[in-house]
């Protein structure tokens, strides 16, 4: 077994314990730090808190046999710590502390610390700063009111002075619209991280006066993130749970070199628009040991809905999402149906989907624009169990006003324009999924626009003993009573297939219609 260490602050460590396992490892281990017990796991990404800045560390990680790995490294510098409750915050469950956390970080130096400590802490909006690292300790509540007075609205686009430019704030499923502010929002905000055992508590629910009564409504102005990341750099959330959102969880909106660890992400199976972290026009994007079960997509990546995708032409590239766990929703890594800038350079590996309605959705239609291109797509090393369809590409998603109109739902051939998006390739490696209920794989690209090439190697798929009924993909045309179909293609230029294995299907185990060419090994 190895131990990395992959992420520290002056307060707290993130390890990997890489022993094989995904998302869990393979054995319960016994943690010591400086040879003193400091716990166990059975997480391959574990984080140590309560740390001391500027030490120097011991780590030593036991298996139940007593053999020993040993790490070491050093915590950051910090020049001070700054308590919330200094500044006024109770976080006695009653009064609103927002103005009082927001002092804390607009006083809070470089290199230095807000402390947040145990205790309800009542609050609105609160807005990052940068080179500012804000703990929220164990037993700390971010508690959002869901009043929408206490909110700030983001206008959506804002017209400069001399009209020759713009500046975007708000959006909504792609577009620039008006939003309430996040109940944590960064703005241009660099090198900041929000951290610690605490949670973030959205207070979401479906009464009259809360965020899910009527959720595509907009009242004022559309709802808001959990945690909204407009245009930052070099941010890092670790470590803390975020519960019932008013809408999508984690948000991160034109902004780069960003890393997710550790978290846990949490909504109702029946929480409308809820995904866990859609990160959208981002480039060098991380999300690694992140626990995710909620009412959406835990994970999907965007890249705005035609204007700003075709305006702003930022795709999102080089992101890597490991050793996560995705449970219920509606796709558990999902690409679309906003990604009119392009979705480039996507690895998934070592992950556990379970009880998702689909493992990887592609979601687009015709009208996303050329620009909407889809490459470099890799999943590796996933663990799959009671996922309804394992892989769906769907190029006749039916959102949208116009989604049911003539022009995105024919099949026929049309001419390819600027209108036109593109899936260039996906490759899918060493996958196994287990108790699947309704198709094995539903892969259906244009007919005007191929998709170029998917690569399946190493993929086991077999079907629950009694399984459930659905559509694999949301288009028309689609049957909403299938079950145990295998895998099937259509509009591909190159399908190649080594060492896949469908079990328990009614049919063929692989159905192929308008191919150019197909590799079955």
């Amino acid at each position: 077994m190895e131990i990395k260490v992959i992420f520290k602050n002056a307060r707290c460590a993130v390890l990997e314990l890489a022993d094989g396992g995904i998302f869990n490892t393979r054995e319960k281990y016994k943690i010591y730090l400086n040879q003193e017990f400091y716990g166990e796991s059975d997480r391959t990404i574990t984080s140590l808190y309560d740390l001391k800045p500027d030490t120097e560390y011991e780590v030593i990680v036991e298996n139940g046999a007593g053999d020993q790995t040993t790490v070491h490294f050093a915590t950051e510098y910090e020049f001070v710590t700054l308590n919330v409750r200094d500044f006024g915050a109770k976080g006695d469950g009653e009064q609103d502390d927002t103005i009082f956390i927001q002092a804390a970080i607009m006083a809070c130096p470089e290199n230095s610390r807000v402390l947040i400590s145990e205790g309800t802490y009542r609050i609105s909006t609160i807005f990052l700063k940068d080179h500012v690292n804000i703990e929220l300790k164990k037993g700390a509540v971010l508690s959002a009111f869901t009043d929408r007075t206490r909110f700030p609205v983001f206008q959506g686009m804002i017209q400069s002075y001399d009209e020759e430019s713009e500046y975007n704030l708000g959006t909504w499923e792609g577009n620039p619209l008006p939003m309430f502010t996040g109940i944590i929002t960064g703005v241009n905000v660099k090198d900041a991280s929000l951290y610690g055992q605490g949670t973030i508590e959205g207070n979401a629910g479906f009464g009259e006066d809360n965020w899910w009564y009527q959720p595509k409504v907009m009242r004022t102005a559309f709802r808001p993130r959990m945690i909204f990341l407009e245009r930052c750099e070099n941010i890092i959330v670790q470590g803390i749970t975020v519960q019932n959102s008013p809408s999508w969880n984690i948000h991160p909106y034109f902004s780069d070199h960003l890393r997710f660890l550790d978290l846990k992400v949490l909504n109702p199976k029946d929480s409308p628009n809820t995904d866990g972290l859609d990160p959208e026009s981002c480039q060098d994007v991380e999300i690694t040991g992140v626990y995710f079960s909620l009412g959406d997509d835990c994970i999907a990546v965007k890249s705005g809905k035609i204007y700003m995708g075709s305006t702003y032409k930022r795709p999102s590239s080089d992101i890597v999402i490991r050793q996560c766990c995705m449970r219920d929703g509606h796709g558990s890594i999902t690409i679309g149906s906003e990604m009119a800038g392009g979705v480039k350079n996507l690895t998934v590996k070592d992950c556990q989907f379970l009880h998702t309605d689909r493992g990887l959705r592609i979601k687009t239609r015709r009208g996303r624009g050329k620009d909407a291109i889809i490459e470099g797509i890799l999943f590796e090393n996933i663990q799959m169990d009671h996922v309804m369809t394992p892989f769906v590409i769907n190029c006749f998603y039916f959102c949208d006003p116009d989604g049911h109109s003539e022009y995105v739902r024919t099949k026929e051939t049309l001419p390819a324009d600027e209108r036109t998006p593109e899936i260039r390739d996906l490759t899918f490696r060493r996958i196994e999924a287990s108790n699947c209920h309704v198709a094995a794989a539903y892969l259906y690209g244009l007919p005007e626009k191929k998709i170029g090439k998917v690569e399946m190697e190493q993929v086991h798929v077999t079907f629950a003993e009694n399984p459930k009924e659905g559509q694999p993909a949301m288009m028309e045309g689609c049957s909403e009573h299938t079950t145990r179909q295998g895998i099937y293609a259509n509009n591909i230029v190159e399908l190649k297939l080594k060492d896949v294995v469908v079990e328990g299907q009614q049919g063929l185990a692989v159905e192929t219609e308008n191919i150019d060419t197909i590799y079955i090994d």
